[in-house]
């Protein structure tokens, strides 16, 4: 009897889903967890508010599925979803994001993502993605484009990089290169990089220019 109520308790144990939050907004945390303790079948095993945190546990932890807000001040989102597979092999990535395109979920995915949800989206889109990502699949929003998701795939150029697009969007939203450091936690002379980029890649020299580009593109909700 003993030994059927440990098997029975070890396959309970088995459906259980263990879950890791990388998030620098505290509410963003308590919504997360509220939601997902609620749910059960999942067990949080550990939660993070920037990447040197997430690191420091995430061995220990031992999760299955990592939730990344990939908009952590003064850092590229693209490349910690590579470092944090590369520091637990076999986990899977969730970004969480503000950034709701097409394009910029793709990008994710070509980092190593294997899902994408925008937190402007219902909290059960978050708890379908965790479900669907652990049985082995993908969770991308519809639309995204089928190469995007093959590993490795060579972005289409021009390739902007994550902090590119993040600053391109907050170009698009008229804020200058002092607000878009303020708000992405990088410097004034940083942000003027990135927009310089922009502008050399895209061969775009006018914020009206840049903002046509965006919305042609899927990157921002002007359009």
């Amino acid at each position: 009897m003993c030994e059927a109520a440990a098997s029975v308790m070890s396959k309970k144990n088995q459906d259980i889903i263990r879950v890791f939050l990388i998030d620098h907004h505290p509410v963003v945390r308590e919504g997360v967890r509220a939601c997902l303790t609620g749910q059960g079948g999942f067990s949080l095993v550990g939660e993070a508010s920037d990447d040197k945190e997430a690191l420091r546990k995430l061995r220990k932890a031992a999760p299955e599925i990592v939730i990344l807000d990939v908009n952590l001040p003064g850092l590229d989102g693209g490349r910690l979803v590579r470092q944090l597979t590369q520091t637990v092999p076999g986990v899977k990535i969730i970004v969480f994001s503000i950034h709701a395109s097409q394009e910029y979920a793709g990008l994710m995915a070509r980092h190593g993502a294997h899902g994408f949800v925008a937190k402007d989206q219902p909290i059960a889109r978050l708890v379908e993605a965790i479900r669907r990502v652990r049985k082995g699949g993908l969770f991308f929003p519809a639309g995204t484009a089928d190469a995007s998701l093959v590993p490795d795939a060579s972005p289409s150029d021009p390739a902007l990089t994550t902090r590119e697009l993040e600053v391109l969007s907050l170009i698009v939203e008229g804020l200058a290169n002092k607000e878009v450091g303020r708000k992405l936690g990088i410097s004034v002379r940083t942000a003027e990089t990135h927009r310089q980029h922009l502008i050399r890649k895209l061969g775009i020299n006018s914020v009206s220019g840049l903002t046509k580009y965006a919305i042609q593109h899927g990157l921002t909700a002007l359009g």
